[in-house]
């Protein structure tokens, strides 16, 4: 549910008006119409992740995923330099979330339990929009597609169309005057919801201080802590690579986690996007007891398939159709 919910809030909070990508593209100067359209897709969205750093709002955030429905009630709190949100669920284990820029703390109180840790971006823009090898445009088309009411808010509705096979689409619903995506599906390669998020009560600019949220993230007071420890490095240090690089995507962080096992054991996770969908592969030691069957599954827009190679088990999972997560762990290959 967390992490569900932080991958579509970065979403959530990243939106603008297709109003202004519209005007955009009138305004455009004559080039050749690939490079026009990669570079407006990219410009609407650095101004949707501009948008989101100057507002502040309270809302309920329901997220239905392979027939599975939760909420969560979110605060979300900016001042244009530091954003700062808590996430409650509403629905399975109670559990709040606090994240501070980067640093993240999770409250279990039915076991006086609090993980605290950081986060890297998982490359999805503006990130990746703010490096040399940005090419969203090369793989989305944006569309206009008109205007509905959601959450008690006029809002644009905008299409990100996938140009090949290997990614998903999105429809957006983005607020009209503020620019906060209010609604957002994820839409598999036949056009079909996968998943859908959407704010069912939202109140922009709400009274709450990003002073107050710190305070009580920072409240542990009877609660265990725990620090999960991640190390960051690189897949050729850990001895891995792809073989061929899958279209559009591109490494963004590679961590190893740290256990009580001889050296060289620890789970890696290595990070792609394609500034849009996130794709995540973990490498671990074969266990017989542990991997016993090699499986695909799909959850709503999340799929995985996990497999042996050699004397590794391999998890691979993403917001990709299967075909792609299949190009990723076909292509991995062990270099020392």
């Amino acid at each position: 549910m967390n992490f569900k919910l932080f991958r579509l809030l970065t979403l959530v909070a990243c939106a603008l008006s297709a109003t202004n990508y519209i005007a955009a593209q009138a305004q455009t100067p004559a080039v050749p119409a690939q490079a026009a359209e990669s570079k407006n897709i990219n410009e609407w969205l650095m101004r949707m992740h501009e948008a989101s750093r100057n507002r502040s709002y309270i809302g309920t955030f329901v997220v239905s995923s392979g027939g599975v429905m939760s909420s969560a009630k979110i605060w979300h709190v900016c001042d244009g330099k530091q954003q700062i949100e808590r996430v409650d669920t509403l629905t399975g284990p109670r559990r709040s979330t606090f994240r501070h820029n980067d640093q993240v703390v999770t409250f279990l109180p039915d076991e006086k339990l609090v993980r605290t840790e950081k986060r890297e971006s998982l490359g999805l823009f503006p990130a990746l929009l703010q490096t040399t090898g940005s090419h969203i445009g090369d793989f989305y088309l944006a569309r206009q597609e008109g205007r509905e009411r959601v959450a008690g808010v006029d809002a644009d509705v905008i299409a990100l169309i996938p140009k090949d096979a290997m990614r998903f689409g999105y429809r957006v619903w983005a607020e009209q005057k503020r620019g906060l995506v209010v609604k957002l599906q994820t839409l598999d390669t036949d056009g079909k919801v996968l998943e859908q998020a959407a704010f069912s009560e939202l109140q922009f600019d709400a009274p709450v201080k990003l002073e107050k949220l710190a305070q009580m993230m920072n409240k542990v007071d009877g609660y265990r802590v725990e620090k999960p420890g991640l190390v960051k490095t690189t897949a050729s240090a850990e001895g891995w690579a792809l073989k061929n690089p899958v279209a559009g995507f591109q490494p963004m962080s590679c961590h190893k986690r740290p256990r009580v096992t001889p050296a060289g054991d620890e789970p890696m996770q290595w990070v792609f996007s394609d500034g849009l969908a996130s794709v995540s592969i973990f490498v671990e030691p074969f266990d017989a007891q542990r991997h016993a069957r090699e499986s695909r599954m799909s959850m709503g827009a999340t799929q995985s398939l996990t497999r042996r190679v050699d004397a590794w088990w391999l998890t691979v999972m993403g917001e990709v159709p299967m075909a792609t997560l299949g190009l990723f762990a076909d292509g991995l290959e062990r270099r020392k």
